[in-house]
């Protein structure tokens, strides 16, 4: 019998992955940043790549709904940047729900990240997209 999802470790690409995609992100992000991260193991790995200041949530588990990321994320209105690492599809389907207001199964790679941001000084805030990445592209 095989691992259980969330007990599997990131390969030797994955790791690789990690490190290139928090290389990006460490450059654009705010020392400040909340990092909120799978129990999952390979989600707990991709944490350490970027941080070592991060908070374990169940709610953005294997298990976890596009809504519940949300929700844990503080989404809309958290102060601050969120960085959330998590799974797919569910962080597809919260880009999508972002995005669109529906929740949508959006496919993203794995490793990629999706940078969305609301401007909470904007009488009327709204929801933008900011980048979009795979770490094939860096």
């Amino acid at each position: 019998m095989g691992l259980v999802d969330s007990e599997r470790a990131l390969t030797g690409k994955g790791e690789k992955q990690a490190a290139q995609m928090a290389k990006w992100l460490r450059a654009r992000m705010p020392e400040d940043a909340a990092v909120l991260v799978s129990p999952a193991v390979r989600a707990q790995q991709t944490a350490r790549a970027l941080t070592s200041k991060f908070k374990t949530m169940t709610e953005i588990g294997v298990a976890a709904s596009a809504e519940g990321v949300l929700r844990a994320a503080g989404w809309p209105d958290a102060e601050g940047t969120v960085v959330v690492v998590g799974h797919q599809p569910t962080l597809g389907e919260a880009a999508a729900l972002l995005l669109t207001g529906k929740k949508q199964g959006w496919a993203l790679k794995k490793g990629a990240v999706v940078w969305v941001a609301r401007d909470a000084d904007d009488a009327h805030p709204a929801t933008e997209l900011r980048a979009a990445i795979s770490p094939g592209l860096l």
